[in-house]
């Protein structure tokens, strides 16, 4: 009698394949990229394609000289790192900064652990982690550029000032509109101030079925929920606040579900949405920096594998 080999993981046959579904999040990140270069100039698709060029040069040389594999660049996930990457950024940052942050996410968020897949952390956010604590100045800083719209005959040079986070860090929210957040007409990084094109990509992602809801909808609802809670005690301002500003959305859709770094399961998903969404709101109101979302996201990230033990179904005819 013959010997029986089963293959690896995963057993499930399906049209859809890694470059497939990258290359969907990156057309559902497109919304975003057009309102950053409308708001923030063509600087802002400078920058983006340096953070992806960077991440394909850092990737395809480790890949070759270090692990010696096969190329892996064309499957598009070091692309979509160096746009995330970018998007967490402000639109006036030095180029140098966003090579050194692709550098960290590529050779230390990803390709440590030996490349896609393997990664127990989001690469774009451990980027963004260490150029926000190495470059506080450049990347963390007080006043940020203002959005002057491409085709605005009034617009003036050089325009600073607070972001919409500042203004809830100092609990008010006297110079908050929520239909700027929500068109993206503030100060912030470029990729994360227009809470509807965030939106659009990520309706674009559950049609496609490249995300599900779990993790998007529990993460928003319980950040939405704290901070109202919070709100109601005199802690903070209005949550509706709280969801448009700052990278919350983009967060909670692109980044959080991540497929590598996030539960498998859908109850394992639904916890890790909401401790991001808990954790966030926790960072923001009682934490030293107005931002929490990335260090949310990671904090749960390490959580994931943890998620996925206790959420782990039963074995059929266990």
């Amino acid at each position: 009698m013959g010997l029986l080999t089963v293959s690896g993981s995963p057993h499930v046959q399906s049209k859809e394949t890694t470059k497939s579904i990258m290359w969907n999040v990156v057309i559902a990140l497109l919304p975003a990229l057009l309102v950053g270069i409308y708001y923030f100039g063509f600087r802002v698709l400078s920058l983006t394609l340096v953070s992806i060029a960077a991440c394909l040069l850092f990737e395809w040389l480790i890949q070759k000289f270090l692990l010696k594999g096969k190329e892996t660049i064309s499957d598009g996930s070091a692309v979509i790192t160096g746009i995330l990457l970018a998007f967490n950024l402000p639109s006036d940052v030095p180029s140098y900064i966003v090579v050194i942050g692709a550098f960290v996410a590529i050779a230390i968020g990803k390709m440590t652990f030996g490349g896609l897949g393997k990664n127990p952390f989001n690469p774009a956010l451990v980027g963004r982690v260490f150029l926000f604590l190495s470059f506080p100045t450049e990347v963390a800083k007080s006043e940020w550029p203002k959005p002057q719209p491409l085709f605005d005959s009034k617009v003036v040079d050089a325009l600073s000032g607070p972001t919409p986070l500042a203004e809830i860090g100092a609990k008010s929210s006297q110079n908050l509109d929520a239909l700027q957040l929500f068109l993206g007409s503030t100060g912030g990084s470029f990729g994360e101030v227009a809470a509807i094109a965030i939106l659009l990509g990520g309706i674009y992602l559950l049609i496609r079925r490249v995300i599900t809801w779990h993790i998007p909808v529990t993460f928003i609802a319980s950040a939405g929920l704290f901070a109202g809670i919070l709100w109601l005690c005199g802690v903070t301002v209005n949550p509706v606040y709280h969801l448009l500003a700052g990278g919350l959305m983009l967060g909670a859709v692109f980044m959080a579900t991540d497929m590598v770094t996030s539960p498998v399961t859908k109850k394992g998903q639904l916890i890790f949405g909401v401790g991001c969404g808990l954790l966030t709101i926790l960072f923001r109101c009682f934490g030293p920096m107005p931002e929490g979302v990335s260090f949310a996201i990671l904090i749960m990230n390490a959580l994931t594998p943890l998620i996925n033990k206790m959420c782990k179904p039963k074995r059929f005819g266990y």
